[in-house]
């Protein structure tokens, strides 16, 4: 499975692979695998050019070459963790693979870990421990007698949508009221996840972090929004610390169900 195929995590930039040796061009050749669609240049000209020209595009870079040379190249050009793509550093053999910029919020140590995994390298994570444990929580709403196979079909399809998988989520949540769903506990067998409900007070608690609140819902249950509440309820139930959690998928639906997926980061450990 390449990262591109699993879908685009809140919509994920383009890559650029940059090379400057002959043993980062044939690494760049092994992650081509592993990215497809990635752009890869070789020694570009004017090289500080070529790689601002793409960072300020939005484009996330993985840059093959000594991290100074990559702090140096980008540093005019920085804006904030929240408008600068991801960026990651590798030396020219693959064995270490260092995020540089949007760690968190553009999901480069994520990524990091990913292309690690690939190239049986190691991740050097340098972020605060609360950021480098990211434990995913998925809420969902459902209509009475909700099948499985209407669950699986809106989880698959929304983790797919943002380039997560089944086993990236920790836990499974929905309100007291559909404790008795089966379908929801067949879900939570499928996945090997357990699964929590909370009751509408507690969900309430959420009101003024969801995307949307819905009247009609409030009527029907006792709260604004189920899924997206009860995920970040799940999520912060997950770990020891009093971090808030954040909502990374916003309510997705079919016919039958709600779901959304919020993000927290630490451990019990913290």
């Amino acid at each position: 499975m390449t990262i591109e195929n699993v879908g685009k995590k809140r919509s994920m930039p383009p890559v650029t692979v940059v090379s400057l040796t002959e043993p980062g061009r044939a690494l760049a050749e092994r992650l081509r695998s592993l990215m497809p669609d990635a752009e890869l240049l070789h020694r570009p000209q004017p090289f500080q050019d070529a790689i601002r020209h793409r960072f300020l595009s939005g484009r996330r870079l993985v840059l093959l070459c000594a991290v100074g040379i990559a702090v140096r190249s980008l540093a005019p050009v920085l804006r904030d963790k929240y408008q600068d793509p991801a960026v990651l550093v590798l030396d020219e053999h693959g064995r270490f693979v260092v995020p540089i910029l949007s760690g968190h919020e553009g999901g480069a140590n994520e990524w990091a870990r990913q292309v690690a995994d690939f190239l049986g390298a190691q991740a050097v994570i340098t972020g605060a421990q609360r950021y480098t444990h990211p434990l995913l929580a998925a809420g969902f709403g459902c209509n009475r007698g909700c099948p499985l196979e209407s669950l699986l079909v809106l989880l698959d399809r929304t983790l797919a949508e943002h380039g997560l998988r089944r086993d990236d989520l920790r836990a499974l949540a929905s309100i007291e009221l559909k404790r008795d769903e089966p379908g929801l506990h067949q879900l939570a067998e499928t996945l090997n996840l357990p699964i929590h409900f909370y009751p509408a007070v507690v969900l309430r608690e959420y009101d003024d972090r969801l995307s949307r609140k819905s009247e009609i819902v409030f009527r029907e249950t006792g709260c604004h929004g189920v899924a997206e509440a009860a995920a970040l309820a799940c999520a912060e139930r997950l770990v020891a610390h009093d971090f808030r959690a954040e909502l990374i998928i916003p309510k997705r639906k079919n016919t039958d169900a709600t779901l959304a997926v919020a993000r927290i980061y630490g451990n019990r450990e913290d």
